[in-house]
Order: C-alpha cells, then structure tokens, then sequence
C-alpha cells in the first residue's frame, strides 16, 4: 500500500462489494438472535454504515466476512444492552409511585358538556378506547397498555393523542362553549351521532 492511500481506495469498493453480496446471510444471522426482522435490519444497516468508518482495523490475518461477523456480534450486544436500560427505565417509572391523580369530582362530572362524551365516539377507535379506559373508567396507563398489546411509553403516547384530538372535536363542535371548560354546557347544538 501506497502512503497516499490510493490502493485503499481500490480495496474498499470490493469490501463492500463483499459484503453486500452475503446480505441475506448477514441478515439471517442476525434475525435469529434478536427474533424480529426489522430489527435485524436496522442493526445490519448500522453495522455496514459502521464498517464503512472501519474497514480499515481489519487485521492482516482475517477476512472481511470473519471481521463483519464480529461487527455485528458487537451491534447485536450493543443493541441488547440498550433496550435492556430502557426497559429497565420504564418500567422503574411505572412502578415508582407519582403525583396521586385527584378522584374526579361526581358533580362537576355531571356539569361538564355531555357533547364531551358522545364526541368520543367519533375519534379513531384505538384512541376512543384510550379515553374510555383511562379517563372514563379509571384504569392506569400501564393496564390499558397491557389489555392493548403495546409498551407503556405507546400507550401515553397514545392517550395524549387522544386527549389532544378529543379537544380539537370538542372545540370545533361546541365552539365558544368550549372555551370556558364546558363546564355548564350551554351549547344548543345536536349532539353528535
């Protein structure tokens, strides 16, 4: 090799030529060990994008295919060790005890604009069932994301979709009504169907 670097230049088309031709095979690899194919996919995609910045620790007596495969071991550790604090994370947060939320208030339950309640209907039914499990019949997030099939974060998420979407339909329904809290709804609209 020269000092200028110009036979690495020649080499490194034909190391990523090499290993993009064993694609599938990198890939299979790494989907059965963290069971998910998109998964697999975006470690591969980052393990190429890394071998691009260091091809050049390959040593002497190994091939690209040997070093790649230790790449991606690495990726795929890196990657465990990742989700597993964040999993971690989250579920120290729901479990830790926060902020008690107040009981509602039957009275001002009963005061609050009944459009409120059949303009739930009208939102998209994951996040209608979001606001009737949650606001409506009291369940913590971290249930409804059980009962939902997804993560804790997903769920909060979705709520505060919800809860956003819920006041825009509300706002545009009742109007003026609206502004003062829909508290003593004094809306003479139909109620929504």
């Amino acid at each position: 090799m020269g000092c200028c670097g110009s036979n690495d230049m020649r080499e490194s088309p034909t190391i990523a030529e090499n290993l993009y031709g064993q694609n599938d095979r990198f890939l299979r690899f790494v989907e059965r060990r963290v069971g998910s194919k998109a998964l697999a996919e975006e470690i591969l995609q980052d393990a190429y994008v890394k071998s691009l910045t260091s091809a050049g620790s390959v040593r002497d007596d190994e091939s690209i295919t040997a070093w790649f495969y230790r790449l991606l071991r690495n990726a795929i550790i890196d990657g465990q060790r990742r989700r597993g604090v964040e999993s971690r994370s989250l579920e120290r947060i729901a479990v830790e005890p926060g902020e008690a939320e107040p009981l509602p208030d039957a009275a001002l339950m009963d005061a609050v604009c009944s459009c409120v309640g059949a303009l739930v209907d009208t939102l998209k039914p994951e996040y209608a069932a979001a606001i009737r499990r949650v606001e409506v019949e009291g369940s913590a997030v971290g249930a409804f994301a059980e009962e939902a099939g997804i993560t804790p974060n997903n769920a909060r998420v979705r709520l505060h979709r919800a809860r956003e979407a819920l006041r825009r339909a509300v706002t545009e329904y009742c109007g003026s009504c609206a502004g003062g809290g829909c508290r003593d709804c004094s809306c003479q609209s139909p109620r929504p169907a």
